[in-house]
């Protein structure tokens, strides 16, 4: 097996474990064991748990920006693309905690290893909004002053949507009853001739 298959089959081994056990009750032994792998080929790929749960995370993590980019790649409207943007990330977040049981606890549990995983992705999705809005400037759609603060802006403003739409404690009771007030929010404050003074 590759070096890149054998990674790969610790880190999905080591999600499933976390998602069933939670990550405290999950040692190497028991990655090692139900990958049929002995502990110095996990040892060699890892040198903790910790960083195995890393490793769990930031697979996530790729996963999230492959459908943002995705998204990004369409031939749409740069404006119909913010709105696909926000529904893709809130929708894999959502799809991530919920797909990993218990490990959904230590998400929310411990937050800054989850942040310090989340810098490369917070860095790149911000750069992809940039990229959107100043594809929304060359099409004569969007006229914005400041593309880098209104991208970091947007990316933090749906960075603080994440738990509460993972926990559906908006008013509206599904993404299809969401999208038309997003859709709104966007056209109306990204829409064509919008300046920003």
């Amino acid at each position: 097996m590759s070096v890149v298959k054998t990674r790969s089959l610790l880190v999905d081994v080591a999600r499933q474990l976390f998602a069933k056990n939670g990550f405290e009750n999950t040692s190497m032994n028991d990655i090692a064991v139900a990958a049929n792998k002995g502990r110095r080929t996990l040892y060699t790929y890892f040198n903790s748990k910790e960083e195995i749960y890393y490793a769990v995370i930031q697979t996530e993590l790729d996963r999230l920006f492959e459908r943002m980019e995705e998204v990004a790649r369409k031939n749409i409207s740069p404006e119909e693309k913010l709105v696909q943007l926000i529904f893709a990330h809130l929708d894999v977040m959502k799809e991530a905690v919920y797909r990993n049981g218990n490990l959904r606890a230590e998400f929310f549990r411990d937050i800054w290893k989850v942040e310090a995983v989340r810098k490369n992705f917070d860095k790149n999705e911000v750069n992809l909004f940039r990229r959107i809005l100043n594809e929304g400037i060359d099409k004569g759609v969007f006229e914005l002053r400041n593309v880098r603060l209104t991208a970091e802006i947007m990316h933090y403003c749906l960075k603080g949507c994440e738990v509460p739409y993972i926990y559906g404690r908006y008013a509206a009771q599904n993404a299809e009853e969401l999208y038309p007030y997003v859709r709104n929010m966007v056209f109306k404050n990204f829409g064509r001739n919008l300046r920003y003074n």
